[in-house]
């Protein structure tokens, strides 16, 4: 057939991999490898294939696992350029992970698909729910020239491609895909017949985005689908100039320069050309939750303590969490967004994640504990500053007398008593003959959790004594000897040595080591936290619980912000992509009942729990576009907290959440007006206004994510996880839970497609006990500034303890500090070792004024890119480098300490 004329179109064959959805991930890798196999052997018999496989070595690494000896056959199709693979290890969601997480998928699925023979040097992006901020950053700071988008992209893009700029100034050329994204030629091969004129079509739609002329960008593929056993020859008989190539060969023939391209600065949350599902965002929160503890583990405490303090092998525990960190980082995992069996798994890998972290700081810790004396206790600060931050011990003391710790250089922090322990665990009368079977109960020497630390026979009386750690030994054939020929009934006592449970604020160096231990003294307290009755004060705020079970705060300056903790329960019949309140919705803000119970006094710790009691509408009538007349009872109790020193208020939120199609929020009244809101993210704060843009078929809703904190109008809300807010009616409203019982309802009253099956999911009713914590911070200024970082930082990241073991006698060593980053703005994102030998440190400037970084103890220094390979050298002298940093740089740098 004669070829007609016009621009080429450059046809795509691909498929997208979701790793887990409606289906599990073991389900759907059975249709990979069947689908793999069969590219595989086309694109083997006819060199005319070429194939992307959607951008993530996960899909290749499932197969692998599964066709190991088909990895060759693999590798050479890579390096042929006839199959694109990588660069990411998995296409992860860009809001609900760390921005950490999104460096170390690009990181891994760089190296694997080298290891393979090269990586698709594509920005590749086609199914995320939006784009974060500095994603042109990371990509340029990996080496990566181009990105290629679909969801997220703003109205005022009227072409195929735009220059995308981070906030620190960074641009990228991104190629968008109109018309249907990913899938845009989808369908143009489903009949021979039909093709000239559907690729006729095709290009007639495309040419108004690239009105220039040039190749047009035809994506052939689906979700979970494989591309015409006998593509080539239908491309040979469509009439027109088509071939096919990978993503790759297409962005080959592209310029990657941004010059005289339209600019797009910061995140894509634009709901103006395709659905972004912000809904995802509160779906199933514990998965949020446990995203937040396992990075935090992995990321902050884990990695740190390994560079810095261990000399042993644990990296591959370190890349085995960070694997799992990756996985589940995927844009239908931590979403929610899948089937309730996907979700369990999902919540397996995370917390396989996390106790993988929590594994390597035993091994460190425990190592360094084995040098203090039994009863001292390490601690260690992940923070990159000195800090004076609450520790919390248990320690032996008698009931009523004076505590305090002393640590290695002589110092001593007054210590509350939190909690007394029984000293008498069991005291019960037996017959002689079930003496043997009492003694069973001991394992080793431990009996009731402690160790036998002695034991003595009385007058029908057997008394064992235990405590944390025994000295001596232990023989329980001894015990046996004595018991022989008992007869009548004994009485067996076990008596604890006096225990407390106690907190002190403790001084640590910088990504540092301290050594405290308890004595008998009545240390003072020189700014004291109290509790009483209703109020709560430290000398930097004071907060009073209101009739109606909220919280009125005082700040220094005057400010009063009354109705702080205010929960609003509303319906819900959306589904896990977006919410939907009912057109006739039942919203209860105001509680049946409030007490007030005291928990803490203080004078390091002062507690509130406030419990409220709510009836709440049992689920969602969905015929009546309501919710049920039928109600539950539900207690909600709202631990308050100050601490001494610490300018936020603490609060815990927990309740047995017996109701079904429902959203709950959390309310902090902003003391003044608030035209726009900010949110820590993926290395930045982000400024957002009062409503994103609308267009497409998705009701463009104002809830918004965020990472670290969201702040609005002079209130921050500290966060643990990721977490969706919304400003409304003058309040910061931070979503606690989201209740919903399909993946996606084919009618939802704010989406007019459906985004998925319409799959049960009941267990996305997230019933059961549920826990929340977060922390109030009032700030001044127009926006959150280092004062908040700050407060993020020390909020997120508690010291870690450690019990000592080692003998009794030794002398405590005094504090040592690991490695010191100072710098108003500077936020630590990563510290970890090299396999080389160096040290790999990674800060961000979150301000949009330049900064400089400081980091102490350095011998030498260089320069890094996102993948740390080394760059130029940099000079530290006296031991200090001085890093200057672009408002809303991420740098990297490599160093040796003195």
């Amino acid at each position: 057939m004669r070829m007609t004329g016009g621009d080429p179109i450059v046809v795509v064959p691909h498929t997208h991999w979701d790793r887990e959805w409606y289906l599990p991930f073991q389900r759907f890798r059975l249709r990979l490898v069947a689908l793999l196999d069969d590219v595989l052997e086309h694109m083997e018999r006819d060199p005319r294939w070429h194939f992307t496989l959607d951008g993530q070595m996960a899909a290749v690494d499932d197969y692998l696992e599964v066709r190991p000896e088909r990895r060759e056959r693999v590798a050479a199709l890579v390096r042929a350029g006839r199959l694109a693979v990588g660069p990411w290890q998995i296409l992860h969601d860009e809001f609900l992970c760390s921005g950490e997480t999104i460096v170390r998928n690009l990181e891994l699925g760089l190296r694997r698909a080298e290891e393979l023979g090269a990586a698709m040097p594509v920005g590749y992006l086609p199914d995320q729910f939006g784009h974060c901020a500095q994603m042109p950053q990371i990509l340029r700071g990996a080496g990566i020239g181009h990105a290629c988008v679909w969801r997220g992209v703003p109205a005022k893009v009227d072409a195929h491609a735009f220059a995308w700029r981070a906030p620190d100034g960074t641009a990228i050329r991104t190629e968008y895909l109109p018309e249907g994204g990913y899938g845009n030629a989808a369908s143009m091969f489903e009949s021979a017949d039909l093709l000239p004129a559907r690729a006729a079509g095709f290009a007639e739609r495309m040419r108004a985005w690239r009105p220039g002329g040039g190749p047009l960008l035809a994506m052939y593929g689906a979700d979970h689908t494989a591309p015409a056993a006998d593509l080539p020859d239908r491309l040979a008989a469509a009439g027109r100039p088509m071939r096919l190539d990978t993503l790759a060969g297409y962005f080959a023939a592209e310029d990657p320069s941004v010059e005289g391209l339209p600019v797009v600065d910061g995140e894509l949350r634009s709901h103006a050309r395709a659905n972004i599902l912000p809904g995802v965002l509160s779906a199933r929160v514990p998965l949020k939750q446990a995203m937040g503890r396992a990075e935090r583990i992995v990321q902050r405490y884990a990695e740190p303590l390994a560079a810095l303090w261990h000399t042993g092998p644990a990296q591959r525990f370190l890349d085995m969490a960070w694997r799992r960190l990756i996985e589940v980082s995927c844009h239908d995992s931590v979403t929610g967004c899948g089937s309730d069996e996907t979700a369990e798994q999902v919540a397996a890998r995370m917390a396989e994640a996390e106790q993988l972290g929590r594994a390597v700081c035993d091994l460190v810790t425990a190592d360094l504990a084995a040098g203090l004396p039994t009863g001292a206790h390490l601690v260690f600060n992940p923070g990159p500053a000195r800090r004076t931050g609450l520790v919390v011990l248990d320690v032996p003391a008698a009931e009523g007398a004076p505590v305090a710790l002393r640590d290695g250089d002589g110092r001593l922090y007054p210590a509350q008593t939190l909690q007394t322990a029984p000293t008498v665990l069991d005291d019960a009368v037996h017959p002689a003959a079930a003496l043997p079977t009492v003694l069973e109960r001991i394992y080793g020497r431990v009996l009731f959790g402690q160790e036998v630390d002695g034991w003595e026979v009385g007058d029908r009386t057997l008394t064992f004594h235990v405590t944390h750690r025994a000295e001596g030994t232990f023989d329980i054939g001894e015990v046996r000897d004595a018991l022989r020929g008992a007869d009548g009934e004994w009485r067996v006592r076990i008596l604890a040595a006096p225990r407390r449970t106690v907190a002190a604020m403790v001084d640590v160096p910088a990504l540092g080591m301290t050594a405290v231990r308890p004595e008998p003294a009545d240390e003072p307290v020189t700014a004291p936290a109290r509790a009483e009755e209703h109020v709560l004060d430290n000398g930097l705020l004071r907060a009073e619980v209101a009739p109606a079970g909220t919280l009125t705060l005082h700040t220094p300056d005057g400010t009063v912000i009354e109705g702080i903790g205010r929960l609003v329960d509303g319906g819900d019949l959306g589904d896990s992509y977006n919410h939907a309140p009912p057109a006739h919705d039942t919203v209860v803000d105001r509680p049946l009942s409030v007490r007030v119970v005291p928990v803490w006094p203080g004078p390091l710790v002062a507690a509130l729990d406030i419990v409220r009691v709510y009836r709440w509408p049992a689920a969602g009538d969905f015929t009546a576009d309501a919710r049920t007349d039928t109600t539950e009872e539900v207690v909600v109790t709202t631990r308050a907290e100050l601490r001494t020193g610490e300018p936020f208020l603490r609060l815990g939120v927990t309740f047995d959440n017996r109701c079904a199609d429902h959203r709950v929020r959390l309310h902090l009244p902003l003391p003044r007006e608030a035209p726009v809101s900010f949110a820590e993210g993926q290395f930045a704060i982000v400024e957002r206004g009062p409503e994103p843009e609308g267009g497409w078929g998705e009701r463009p809703l104002p809830t918004y994510p965020a990472y670290g904190f969201a702040a609005a109008g002079g209130v921050a809300a500290l966060l643990e996880h990721p977490a969706e807010y919304e400003v409304v009616d003058g309040e910061l409203a931070i979503t606690l839970l989201r209740s919903f019982g399909h993946l996606s309802r084919d009618r939802n009253a704010y989406r007019d497609q459906p985004a998925g099956p319409q799959l049960a999911t009941p267990r996305g009713q997230c019933r059961g006990e549920q826990a929340f914590g977060l922390a109030v911070l009032p700030y001044t200024g127009d926006r959150p500034g280092p004062e908040v970082l700050a407060a993020a930082e020390a909020y997120r990241h508690d010291l870690l303890t450690a019990a000592g073991y080692g003998p009794p006698g030794r002398a405590l060593r005094p504090g040592g500090t690991g490695l010191e980053i100072t710098g108003a703005g500077v936020v630590l994102t990563s510290l970890r070792a090299r396999d080389d030998g160096w040290t790999e440190v990674r800060v961000v400037a979150e301000q949009d004024t330049p900064a400089v970084a400081e980091i102490r103890a350095v011998a030498e220094a260089a320069r890094a890119d996102l993948r740390g390979r080394p760059g130029e050298t940099l000079p530290a002298r006296g031991g200090v480098l001085r890093l200057p940093l672009r408002p809303w740089e991420i740098a990297t740098v490599r160093l040796r300490r003195l």
